[in-house]
């Protein structure tokens, strides 16, 4: 059988033989095995897997949260086993945007200033911040709940308020750890639809990981774990059958 050529000739992100560990009591657990992925610019993936196969672990090693113990990460062409926390850190703010399942807003600052944080972080003075914030408020719909707290908004809201904090740096990758998993059915559409729409408006790379195979449908690449490993990958299958 022919090897699968490489699913991107230029990556984004480059995984080569990642491992990652963690210690539960005595026991050491093996989070990922051996992943190596290609992940191409503009790309929309789903990761997939029962609970406790490595998704997370995985989303945390591509989006520059969690180092690996093993392998190497290549964002863009630099080796981030190479790089110092501070210039890690720096890319992830500049580069990398974030969309948890648990929301992750601040519960004390409005929707205005949760969206303007990333970018205050980055040293953009206020007043830049917060209009730039508004701006991405009114795209996620949300331009009349400016000045509301995370605890006034719905799920839904509260999930699109995050989808603006990811974007407003306009990010090369956005992260999303189960961003449906906490919405009902209407609301898991609508978030999604705004993910999908916002991320191809501004080219960035998606990778989303869930457990719905109504969100899984929706992407163009699927990549599916168990155990820590790869155990099917959309893209090279697909690839597969071409040079079979």
């Amino acid at each position: 059988m022919s090897r699968p050529i490489r699913p991107s000739l230029d990556p984004l992100i480059l995984l080569r033989d990642i491992g990652k560990r963690y210690r539960l009591g005595q026991m050491w657990i093996d989070a990922l095995k051996d992943v190596s992925l290609s992940i191409g610019r503009s790309e929309l993936i789903g990761v997939a897997g029962p609970s406790g196969s490595g998704k997370s672990t995985l989303l945390n090693v591509i989006g520059l949260i969690d180092p690996p113990q093993s392998g190497d990460v290549i964002f863009d062409g630099g080796s981030v086993r190479a790089m110092t926390d501070d210039t890690l850190a720096d890319l992830r703010n500049q580069r990398v945007g974030f969309v948890f399942q648990s929301f992750n807003l601040v519960p004390v600052l409005s929707a205005l200033d949760n969206v303007a944080l990333p970018l205050t972080v980055r040293g953009v003075r206020s007043g830049e911040a917060r209009e730039r914030a508004a701006d991405w408020l009114g795209r996620v719909g949300l331009a009349s709940f400016a000045q509301r707290r995370p605890d006034l908004l719905s799920g839904g809201q509260r999930q699109r308020v995050a989808i603006a904090r990811a974007l407003v740096t306009s990010p090369a990758l956005v992260v999303a750890d189960e961003p449906t998993a906490n919405l009902d059915s209407v609301n898991s559409d609508k978030v999604l639809d705004l993910l999908i729409e916002m991320t191809h408006e501004s080219g960035a790379t998606c990778v989303l990981s869930t457990h719905d195979e109504r969100v899984l449908r929706r992407v163009r690449r699927r990549i599916e774990l168990s155990d820590g490993k790869v155990e099917r990958d959309s893209a090279t299958d697909a690839l597969r059958v071409c040079v079979e």
